[in-house]
């Protein structure tokens, strides 16, 4: 029996309302920080991993870059493709899943954004082996030297947020710093009993996670959306940004005498 995810049913509900979000406000803002940091130039392929809508994929495809967007829901799927074809936009929007998918061409950065996949996770998946496989599949499709920008739930506001009873009631996983609730929580019709869980992170354990993988971390910043500015995390910000570069060969060996 195919595993139930929770996360691709309430994206398929969503997806008509994505962009009635506050968050989803600033787009060519957060594109114009994108640029900036991954410093490229017009007509370099850009893999955009959970695109949602495809906001951030269509204003790139708008400025002359080429993307292709991975995204679990079908629902998104069709408003990203209806959204681009509505302004005669070429964009290479997939149905797939970020743990497993396989593609045949390689990129020359990659931005997963949002929570568009990262820490979003069904029960019974372990948190840490979920995310570094979409971590590894990342950095087996992008060019040596090229930037990733991640953002994901900030651990340090999630673990602020909860109490011992909360533990002993399920809601709060401090070992896997992982949110836990019925779908029905933000998705009314859905099954009582269908859980979902939503991992936060702690600086430390991406810049680990993304050194094991294979990326060189050049930055960690506050990153919630609408307010990306560079700046350190603070307590209570809902989101953490990092930016790393696939290592080159004598990257990694750096690395790897700094950590004796």
């Amino acid at each position: 029996m195919a595993k139930i995810n929770g996360w691709r049913i309430f994206f398929d509900n969503h997806a008509s309302k994505y962009m009635d979000e506050s968050f989803t406000t600033n787009t060519v803002n957060e594109v114009d920080f994108i640029e900036e940091e991954l410093k490229l130039p017009v007509g370099s392929n850009i893999l955009d991993i959970g695109y949602g809508t495809g906001r951030y994929s269509i204003e790139l495809a708008r400025r002359g870059y080429k993307v292709t967007g991975l995204d679990i829901s079908e629902n998104m799927l069709f408003e990203a493709k209806r959204l681009s074809k509505s302004e005669g936009l070429e964009v290479d929007f997939i149905h797939a899943d970020a743990t497993e998918f396989i593609l045949d061409k390689s990129f020359d950065a990659c931005i997963c954004l949002c929570e568009g996949a990262f820490g979003l996770l069904s029960m019974g998946e372990d948190p840490f082996e979920r995310d570094e496989k979409i971590l590894k599949n990342i950095y087996s499709v992008i060019k040596p030297d090229s930037r990733f920008i991640l953002t994901a739930l900030n651990g340090i506001r999630m673990i602020r947020q909860y109490n011992e009873s909360d533990i002993d009631q399920g809601k709060f996983d401090p070992i896997g710093i992982t949110e836990i609730y019925p779908l029905s929580k933000i998705l009314p019709d859905a099954p009582t009993d269908l859980l979902i869980k939503e991992k936060g992170f702690l600086a430390t354990e991406l810049r680990k996670m993304f050194e094991n993988t294979g990326f060189k971390v050049e930055n960690i910043w506050g990153g919630t959306a609408g307010a990306w500015n560079r700046e350190r995390l603070k307590m209570d910000e809902i989101e953490l940004m990092i930016v790393g570069k696939k290592f080159r060969l004598n990257d990694k060996l750096e690395v790897k005498n700094n950590n004796f």
